[in-house]
């Protein structure tokens, strides 16, 4: 609302400063301050209101140490990230922009989904929430939009990366890459950094490139499901998620910076997505809602942020990653929740085998998602979430240092 405001100032009254709401990065910077600000000033408020109605956390006996205290602490903490996050960018970014519609939509149906399972866990005393069906159904249907959305429409495009050619009189000229729709994505390790998704399909006979779409939309569906379960999962102690998701979202940032700038872009030869820029102001808003959400996150927790915020989290990472292409990075950018959905699987999967060839059932950890072995282990909560945010930095660095890697 702001960057259209001050645009119309500038064009019609060239009012001093107007201009600055022209430039990305600077509404980026109010937009993490305006989120840090309502994180912390209005995350107060909201928390004595889920006091006032007792919306608290019904905690079962898992025989961890200090699970007990937790018994009772606000839930749906969620909603302070989702406010926070919306507000500064409803007011900086250009919401007519395909990317920023889509992480709003996204942003907004994963925070429905969550808020409707913490409602039925809270009011019904449910302690299963919606039925898993119910919430995959939502993810696939959200990955089906954004997958679609990104495959169809007209202002989704990349530009071709610029190269040379000789001509006829052995002249080397310099061709400039055109602008166009693309199912290119970025991967390390692979030929000229690139993957393409109509190469699944292409064997298939001529023309089946034009079917791309039935490779590329199942999987986002994947990405998206995948990636919001795996934050789901990671938030089990104080900070661990609200933290680990801020690096990510971080770097993500990074990703977004080089992606929309042409000169990075050349440099790095990865590919220039033209409009993309306009996710910093996003980015810059959603990092400032964790951040802030933290401050009362932090052990001893406060709020929880329940699966109104960790499905949203998920979600948006899921989501930016795909916009950015950069999806394929996530099992390194996102190692942390990839650790604890894979612990998750291995422990059903290995203690399901054991019981049926031997009538009882092992388990591999002591207890999973992951996090929970090492507090059985007697290991305090503060320093299991602060040694997986530093495990989850050099997870980012890694990622980072892939743009460069040939």
């Amino acid at each position: 609302m702001l960057y259209y405001l001050f645009e119309f100032l500038e064009q019609q009254y060239q009012l001093p400063g107007a201009s600055l709401f022209q430039f990305q990065t600077f509404r980026a910077g109010m937009a993490v301050l305006l989120s840090l600000l309502i994180a912390m000033i209005y995350g107060k408020r909201i928390i004595v209101f889920l006091q006032a109605k007792q919306i608290g956390e019904s905690v079962r006996d898992l025989g961890l140490e200090g699970q007990k205290e937790k018994a009772g602490t606000p839930t749906m903490g969620g909603l302070i990230i989702i406010m926070s996050t919306l507000i500064p960018v409803i007011l900086f970014a250009d919401i007519k922009n395909i990317y920023i519609i889509l992480l709003i939509v996204t942003t907004v149906w994963m925070g429905i989904i969550g808020f409707i399972d913490d409602y039925i866990k809270i009011f019904k005393k449910n302690k299963k929430g919606l039925k898993g069906r119910f919430k995959v159904l939502g993810q696939v249907v959200l990955g089906l939009i954004v997958g679609a959305t990104l495959y169809f429409h007209p202002g989704v495009t990349m530009k071709e990366k610029d190269g040379t050619m000789i001509t006829k009189d052995f002249k080397v000229e310099k061709v400039i890459g055109k602008e166009k729709k693309s199912t290119k994505t970025n991967v390390p390790f692979f030929k000229n950094n690139e993957l393409d998704y109509a190469d699944f399909i292409s064997w298939a006979g001529e023309g089946m490139k034009d079917y791309a779409w039935l490779i590329f939309i199942p999987v986002v569906i994947l990405i998206v499901t995948a990636v919001s379960n795996g934050a789901n999962l990671t938030d089990g102690i104080d900070g661990l998620a609200a933290g680990s998701s801020a690096i990510i979202v971080l770097t993500l940032g990074i990703f977004t910076l080089v992606s929309g700038n042409i000169e990075f872009s050349s440099y790095l030869d990865i590919f220039y997505i033209p409009k993309v820029g306009e996710l910093l102001v996003f980015i810059a808003a959603f990092v400032g809602a964790l951040v802030g959400f933290l401050w009362y996150n932090t052990f001893p927790a406060q709020v929880f942020m329940g699966d109104t915020g960790s499905l949203t989290i998920g979600g948006v990472i899921a989501v930016i990653a795909i916009i950015v292409r950069k999806e394929l990075l996530i099992p390194i950018l996102c190692g942390i929740f990839f650790a604890e959905s894979l612990s998750v699987m291995l422990q059903v999967g290995y203690f399901k085998h054991t019981k049926k060839k031997h009538g009882e059932g092992k388990r591999i950890f002591l207890m999973a998602p992951l996090h929970h072995h090492y507090q059985k282990k007697s290991y305090h909560e503060s320093k299991i979430v602060t040694r997986f945010w530093i495990i989850g930095i050099m997870l980012a660095i890694v990622s980072i240092v892939t743009l460069k890697i040939r």
